[in-house]
């Protein structure tokens, strides 16, 4: 059996409808589209970000420690029609024993609770092959971003009196 391959966060670009989370092997990077909500979570979850009310992915980290169950592993394991799809491995001890649940998730979300729960990030390898390398899109956009002017910069033409 071969190793998963795992992954860290290389970057995030906003797009239209949403935000592309940027992942890495510290060679390749894939990029996984998600929504605006998930985007600010997992934004939130990187910069530790602590929040007045639980938002909806801390509320399942909360459920999950109430019920004595951790997050151990989040893998990426399919790729269908430029989608992708996750299992969330979660590990529970008690008196009975120790148990593995394995729960199909949506990557989105599994990558925001592995931020929260500190958990490793990875990917089959078979999906890792089949992923197209997006290195070019993440060095693209760091490239207009470095190129778009500050807004609180003042022309001096501009800066005359009235």
């Amino acid at each position: 059996m071969t190793d998963d391959i795992s992954v860290s966060i290389k970057g995030l670009i906003p797009t239209p409808s949403g935000c592309g989370v940027f992942l890495t092997d510290g060679v390749k990077v894939i990029a996984i589209f998600v929504d605006h909500s998930v985007a600010a979570a997992i934004t939130m979850a990187m910069h530790d970000v602590k929040k007045p009310r639980p938002l909806t992915h801390d509320l399942i980290g909360n459920v999950m420690a109430g019920f004595g169950i951790r997050l151990r592993k989040v893998l990426i394991n399919d790729l269908k029609d430029d989608t992708y799809f996750a299992r969330l491995f979660l590990e529970q001890e008690n008196e009975l024993g120790r148990s593995i649940v394995e729960i199909d998730a949506r990557p989105s979300d599994s990558i925001a609770l592995a931020l929260h729960q500190r958990c490793p990030i990875a990917v089959l390898p078979d999906v890792w092959e089949r992923a197209e390398d997006m290195t070019w899109a993440l060095e693209q956009a760091a490239r207009q971003e470095d190129e778009t002017p500050d807004d609180g910069d003042v022309d001096e033409d501009d800066a005359g009196e009235d």
